[in-house]
């Protein structure tokens, strides 16, 4: 199995150590790929999917750097063995998210934020997830939006510290992003 990822990730992602290529006033209005080729996130998405699938998987991921501050948008393509009902993905992803109370699914919205947007998750620890299916090439689209400094570190810490304590794995965390929608 292939999977395509293309992540546009804000200047926060590269870590706190400033550089030309974190700088914000180089970064703004521009938009460039970065380690396209061997990026070290991934064999840890190679492994963690395989792991899930039960099979090999290759993963072929692009990031790009964006003009934001905080947050990951990752759109992921995957070309599906056979057919596939729309329903059935839905269901897919709805079983396999079940009882995930920081997982939001985007589907059937109207308008501006029909899908995830980094803007909506920042501040919070939510992963919002949409897709399609194009049924012309048998290929899922998956869109996924995080705060990285919220569920891509800070966030995610405190969750698994409330779950290593036995706390309610929410405590602390269930704040909604800062932009209103």
């Amino acid at each position: 199995c292939r999977v395509i990822v293309d992540a546009k990730i804000g200047s926060s992602g590269g870590g706190s150590s400033p550089s030309l290529a974190s700088h914000h006033p180089e970064r703004a209005g521009g938009t460039r790929p970065y380690k396209p080729i061997d990026h070290r996130h991934t064999p840890e998405i190679e492994q963690e999917l395989s792991l899930l699938s039960g099979k090999p998987v290759q993963v072929a991921l692009t990031p790009h750097a964006v003009n934001m501050v905080r947050g990951i948008l990752s759109t992921i393509h995957t070309f599906l063995a056979r057919e596939a009902a729309l329903k059935d993905i839905w269901t897919a992803f709805r079983s396999a998210y079940e009882g995930e109370p920081f997982v939001r699914f985007y589907r059937y919205k109207k308008g501006l934020y029909q899908y995830p947007d980094p803007k909506v998750v920042v501040g919070s620890n939510f992963c919002d997830i949409g897709f399609e299916l194009d049924e012309r090439l048998k290929r899922l689209v998956v869109f996924s939006a995080i705060d990285n400094l919220m569920k891509g570190a800070a966030g995610q810490a405190v969750q698994c510290l409330n779950i290593m304590l036995g706390f309610d794995e929410k405590t602390g965390i269930e704040n909604v992003g800062l932009h209103p929608v």
